[in-house]
């Protein structure tokens, strides 16, 4: 086992094996630092990765991308008003991820949806990460940040082709807090 690597629940393993993954075809968003790579997957110890593995982490609406980011950025110190930030539609195709519309869909996996907006992630990354070793190719599930879903990419199965830039432009993350209020979300 690698080094990190805790061992993985197997009941877990089962439950995740017994779902159907779907197919997902559509348009995502991405609000990273201008000058990254929208579509470069990173094993950054986020909600859906314990930091083992490549993961793009992308939303189904325009704001909820930008609210993800600017949640992270909140968590600094100080919030950095110097960095320039962009906002990228993607067109994604995927065969196989798992889907959770509702966070109650994430109950019976052991997911305390009352504590769903902390930075609580154990039972979430070992979710991901059973995902991954099962061979789905990411997860879709509500944000914590924004009324939305948000696409977690597992990105060693995916095809270069399955994931292009469609456009890109820049935004103000500091100035879309002013003017969209405290990222919210509803239950």
């Amino acid at each position: 086992m690698p080094s990190g690597r805790k061992a993985r629940d197997l009941e877990l393993l089962d439950a995740l094996e017994a779902c159907d993954g779907v197919a997902f075809e559509g348009t995502v968003w991405r609000a990273v630092r201008e000058g990254r790579d929208p579509i470069l997957g990173h094993p950054s110890g986020g909600r859906w990765d314990p930091g083992l593995f490549d993961v793009v982490y992308t939303a189904l609406d325009r704001d909820g991308a930008i609210a993800e980011t600017s949640f992270h950025l909140s968590r600094q110190p100080v919030f950095p008003s110097k960095l320039r930030f962009a906002v990228y539609e993607l067109r994604v195709r995927v065969t196989r991820i798992l889907r959770f519309e509702k966070e109650e869909a994430l109950v019976p996996l052991g997911v305390d949806v009352a504590r769903y907006r902390e930075v609580l992630y154990s039972r979430t990354q070992a979710i991901g990460d059973a995902a991954d070793f099962l061979g789905f190719d990411g997860i879709i599930a509500p944000s914590a940040r924004w009324p939305c879903l948000n696409l977690a990419l597992f990105t060693a199965g995916i095809a270069p082709e399955d994931i292009a830039i469609q456009g890109v432009e820049p935004v103000d993350v500091l100035k879309w807090r002013s003017t969209m209020g405290r990222p919210r979300r509803k239950r």
